[in-house]
């Protein structure tokens, strides 16, 4: 089955396909969306698992390391100038490995055309910590793609980047949906 999905949509469909259990973001354009959407699922109680609008990109970063270390399949979301203030956190983070499989999402912003601030490329910080970044083109691979940064977590046991775009993020098309995972079902 299909369904019309904005890119930061689909990376929320494919970690509830993969089965996340935390997840923890500071709401900043282009990747708002992701909080916005886990919130309301989580607040209306259609599916398991801790979800956190965290103080900022720190915490968040911190909150989803811990999360990580218990075991959790985790997801942290912020848009590039979150990587910034969540470098303190995250470089050592990658040394230590994690536990659980941790997916890093940022959206980062080319020309600012959604964000007040300067340009600035994400994967640059991903060539520092040495872990893989997959970089989505549209709505489908934000789907495909947020599942296999969680695989290539668990098989490495890093955290993954996935880098998108404000175009990539806020483009709606067609998604093939597969099955959710039956940990995230309230019901399951």
């Amino acid at each position: 089955m299909k369904k019309i999905l904005l890119g930061n949509e689909a990376i929320v469909r494919g970690a509830l396909e993969s089965g996340v259990q935390f997840v923890s973001t500071y709401p900043g354009t282009p990747a708002s969306e992701i909080g916005n959407t886990f919130f309301q699922l989580f607040r209306n109680k259609k599916f398991k698992g801790y979800f956190e609008f965290s103080t900022n990109e720190k915490v968040a970063m911190e909150a989803g390391v811990g999360a990580s270390f218990s075991g959790l399949k985790t997801l942290v979301a912020m848009k590039n100038f979150g990587l910034n203030v969540a470098a303190d956190a995250f470089l050592p983070f990658v040394y230590t490995g994690t536990k659980g499989p941790t997916v890093i999402m940022v959206a980062d912003d080319p020309s600012c055309h959604s964000s007040a601030q300067s340009e600035e490329n994400s994967r640059a910080f991903a060539y520092l910590a040495h872990i893989p970044v997959l970089e989505p083109s549209d709505p489908q691979e934000c789907k495909d793609f947020t599942k296999l940064a969680f695989k290539i977590s668990e098989r490495f046991k890093i955290p993954v980047m996935v880098r998108t775009t404000t175009r990539v993020s806020h483009q709606k098309m067609p998604v093939e949906l597969g099955k959710l995972a039956r940990n995230v079902l309230a019901n399951g």
